[in-house]
C-alpha cells in the first residue's frame, strides 16, 4: 500500500484558492479535484492509524494457542500444516485484519521493494498524471511507492530526501522544487548508493539518470503555430530562470520568433508561473503601449487566468488575443473557449521514469554514465488561437 507524506494546510489554502476564482466553470472542477485529493489523502492517514494497532503474527499465534511458526506457514498454505489449522489461521487472520509486515519481510528476504517518490505540487494535473503513470509501472512490478510532497519549498525537499533514506528505500524519482538552488541532499542519495531518477525538473549539477519532456520543441511548435495564424507580439509567461524546463521553454519561444523574423522583446517575456503573479502581470501587459496579441503561457492553470483577465478587460479570444497554455489538462476542455495547449504526455512520463528506476534496481539498465530519456510533446490546437492564415 503507497503511503502519502503531506501537508493539510496546503490542501485547504488550494480549496480556499480555487474557491475565489470567478470561472465558474474551472472553480467547480478545480474545487471538485481538490475535494478529491483532500479526502483521498484523509483515508490514506486513516488507513496509516489502523495499521499502527494491526495485530502481528504472535497475536494470532497467542489467540489460537500455536507457535509463530505454525501461524506463519498456515498463512502461506504450506502442506505440513493441515487443512483445518490453516482455515483456522486465516479465518482469524482475516476478521482481525491482519496485514503482513512488509519491512519485516523485506529483511528477512534481503530485498527491499519500496521505491520513493518525491513532488514539487500534487494538486496539480501534470505531476497528479506522472504520479499515475509512477503507481501502474511500479505496482505492475511488485514494488510499493512512498510518496513525499515538497510543496515547492527547499526545506521540506531536503526533509523528504532524509525521510526516504531513513525508510531505506531502494531507489528514489524525483521532480526538484522550484526553491531549490543547492543540491547536497540529491547527492547524498547518490553517496548512499540508493538509485535516484529525475523527471521533469531535473538537477543538471547531479550526475544522474532523467526523465524530461521536450520542453524547447513544445515551446517552438506553439509560438511557431500562433505566429502562422498572423500573431506578431507573442507575449510568454515563463518561470523561475534557475530550472531547465523553463529555459527551455523560453528558448523554444524565442528562436521561433527569430526564425520567422520577428523581434525578441524582453518587455514581453515575464516569469509568471502563478495566478497571483497572472493577475498582476497580464493586466500589466494589456495596458502596455504595445499590446500583445497572443500570450504562451508556463502551464495550462496560468493561461485559464490569463484568458479570463483578457476577456475581462474586453478583448476577444481569439479574435483580438490568442492564448495557448502548456499541459493539456481537464481545465483546457471547461475554458471559453477552450484552450489551446501543448500535451506534456504526463503519465507516460510516469511509466518511463519508473521503469528506468526500476531497470537500474534489478541490473537491467547496464548501460554505463548518464540515461537520458525524452518524451515528445504534441501541440492541441483548441478554440483560444485563430486558424492559420494561408
Amino acid at each position: 500500500m503507497p503511503v502519502l507524506l503531506f501537508s493539510i494546510e496546503t490542501k485547504v489554502y488550494n480549496l480556499k484558492r480555487f474557491a475565489n476564482f470567478s470561472m465558474n466553470n474551472i472553480s467547480f472542477f478545480h474545487l471538485c479535484r481538490c475535494f478529491f485529493f483532500f479526502f483521498t489523502i484523509f483515508e490514506i492517514v486513516y488507513f496509516q492509524n489502523v495499521l499502527m494497532s494491526q495485530i502481528t503474527l504472535k497475536d494470532i499465534a497467542k489467540a489460537l494457542n500455536l507457535s509463530p511458526s505454525t501461524v506463519s506457514r498456515a498463512m502461506k498454505n504450506h502442506p505440513a500444516i493441515s487443512a483445518e489449522t490453516r482455515v483456522l489461521v486465516q479465518e482469524y487472520a482475516e476478521t482481525h485484519k491482519y496485514k503482513p509486515n512488509t519491512l519485516a519481510m523485506q529483511l528477512r528476504t534481503n530485498r527491499n521493494t519500496t521505491i520513493g517518490v518525491i513532488v514539487p505540487e500534487i494538486v496539480h494535473y501534470f505531476f497528479s498524471t506522472v504520479l499515475a503513470g509512477i503507481q501502474q509501472e511500479a505496482e505492475s512490478e511488485g514494488y510499493n511507492l512512498l510518496f513525499c510532497h515538497s510543496n515547492e519549498d527547499y526545506a521540506r525537499e531536503v526533509r523528504s530526501v532524509e525521510t526516504l533514506l531513513d525508510a531505506r528505500v531502494c531507489g528514489i524519482l524525483a521532480s526538484q522544487s522550484k526553491t531549490t538552488e543547492k543540491f547536497d541532499h540529491f547527492q547524498e542519495i547518490i553517496d548512499n548508493d540508493v538509485h535516484l531518477v529525475f523527471f521533469d525538473r531535473i538537477c543538471t549539477g547531479i550526475n544522474t539518470d532523467k526523465v524530461v519532456v521536450d520542453d524547447y520543441a513544445g515551446a517552438y511548435n506553439a509560438v511557431e503555430h500562433m505566429i502562422h495564424t498572423g500573431c506578431q507580439r507573442i507575449a510568454f509567461l515563463g518561470s523561475t530562470p534557475s530550472m531547465p524546463i523553463a529555459n527551455n521553454r523560453r528558448m523554444g519561444y524565442e528562436d521561433a520568433l527569430r526564425k520567422n523574423k520577428l523581434p525578441v522583446d524582453k518587455n514581453l517575456s515575464r516569469i509568471c508561473d502563478t495566478v497571483d503573479l497572472a493577475r498582476e502581470i497580464v493586466p500589466e501587459l494589456l495596458r502596455s503601449d504595445s499590446l500583445p496579441d497572443a500570450f504562451f503561457c508556463i502551464n495550462d492553470e496560468v493561461a485559464a487566468y490569463c484568458m479570463q483577465i483578457v476577456k475581462s478587460a474586453g478583448y476577444g479570444i481569439p479574435e483580438d488575443i490568442s492564448v495557448c497554455g502548456f499541459t493539456n489538462s481537464y481545465i483546457t476542455e471547461v475554458t471559453d473557449p477552450t484552450l489551446t495547449t501543448v500535451d506534456q504526455h504526463g503519465f507516460e512520463m510516469g511509466k518511463v521514469a519508473a521503469r528506468l528506476l526500476i531497470n537500474r534496481i534489478e541490473g537491467k539498465e547496464t548501460k554505463p554514465g548518464v540515461v537520458s530519456r525524452l518524451i515528445k510533446t504534441e501541440l492541441v490546437p483548441k478554440g483560444s488561437t485563430r486558424e492559420i492564415v494561408q
